[in-house]
């Protein structure tokens, strides 16, 4: 914690003066005999007092005066705060393995809702563009911060549902390449360009977040060179494996629901993480198995409380003033409740 006016904590002297002052009164007390004539009443009501209610009132009180002593001096903390030119990407797996329902009610439909968990946490400032991807990288939406639109782009994946494999290199490279429009880098992502600003790990001003739930099985680009593209670019790759090792996809027959060939049955759709956890830990990521919904959507909120975020200060006085007013009420209950009264 650091203090915008320092000298003003020299009124924390106050305290012990307080508390100086108060024992030296108590001493005054002592001094002086009191006549109370009715001794069975005074006995009564000494009966009825704690010595150690007697301090709790006054020791709430100063630490109610200590509050407002340090909300003078303006303090503030270090705490990650919305970085004005962050960006993030969203890379969202479209491909037909996605309509499997081991993730309730569809590995794809949660991946929606995720989005929108992330965007309800995320600053209201970030930049956020998202691209869908099967067999091609598809961008829905350009990096903007107009949330409103993400959301509807997110909304639309359901309708660009492809099942021409998964292309996962590609897409990431995609990825890279908006990102790089999004500051206004000089040169190409396959140049091999680095952005402006370089830092990395969940406070980088330019993060993607890849969700996919299968290998890669199509595509120009590897995994792999997709991930050294975003590494050279200083682009840390947060990625999230959706789906379960028993994930069972319902196709159809004569093209029905999931596509897959002429007759109806069930095809096995496992979800492979491996090729994503080497994603994130080559370009200084994170990686996360989400098997159920809630740790999807768990996983998406902490992301969007942290991505696009910097470390910077954050001024705390209000707060301090706040406790100060519940110390003082809290000076006072005591006080009305357990002070003496004649019967």
């Amino acid at each position: 914690m650091s203090f915008g006016q320092p000298l003003l904590l020299l009124t924390l002297l106050a305290v012990p003066l307080v508390v100086g002052l108060y024992l030296l009164a108590q001493r005054r007390r002592a001094r002086y005999a009191v006549r109370f004539t009715n001794l069975d009443v005074l006995a009564a009501v000494a009966a009825r007092t704690r010595p150690w209610r007697r301090y709790v009132a006054p020791a709430v009180f100063l630490l109610a005066i200590a509050a407002l002593c340090v909300a003078m001096a303006r303090p503030s903390v270090t705490k990650l705060v919305a970085s004005q030119e962050a960006t993030v990407i969203l890379v969202v797996d479209v491909s037909g393995s996605m309509q499997a329902t081991d993730i309730s009610p569809t590995r794809l439909a949660a991946a929606q809702h995720a989005v929108d968990i992330f965007l309800d946490h995320a600053p209201e400032n970030l930049r956020v563009g998202l691209i869908a991807f099967a067999g091609e990288p598809d961008i829905v939406t350009p990096p903007t911060s107009d949330h409103g639109l993400v959301r509807e782009g997110a909304d639309s994946l359901g309708y660009i549902t492809g099942y021409g494999g998964t292309a996962i290199g590609d897409a990431l490279a995609a990825a890279v390449q908006l990102a790089h429009q999004a500051v206004g880098a000089t040169k190409p992502a396959s140049g091999g360009a680095t952005i402006a600003y370089h830092p990395r790990g969940p406070q980088s001003p330019v993060s993607i977040l890849l969700l996919s739930d299968g290998a890669q099985t199509r595509g120009v680009l590897q995994p792999e060179q997709g991930a050294a593209l975003a590494k050279a670019a200083g682009i840390p790759v947060y990625s999230v494996s959706l789906g379960t090792p028993n994930g069972m996809l319902t196709r159809g027959g004569f093209g029905g629901p999931g596509g897959y060939g002429r007759f109806g049955g069930s095809i096995p759709v496992p979800v492979d993480p491996t090729t994503l956890r080497e994603v994130a830990t080559a370009t200084g990521g994170k990686f996360t198995q989400a098997r159920t919904a809630k740790a999807l959507d768990a996983s998406y909120a902490d992301l969007g409380s942290r991505l696009g975020r910097k470390p910077g200060k954050s001024e705390v006085t209000n707060e301090f003033v706040l406790l100060a007013a519940v110390l003082l009420l809290g000076a006072g209950l005591p006080a009305a409740l357990w002070s003496p009264r004649l019967p």
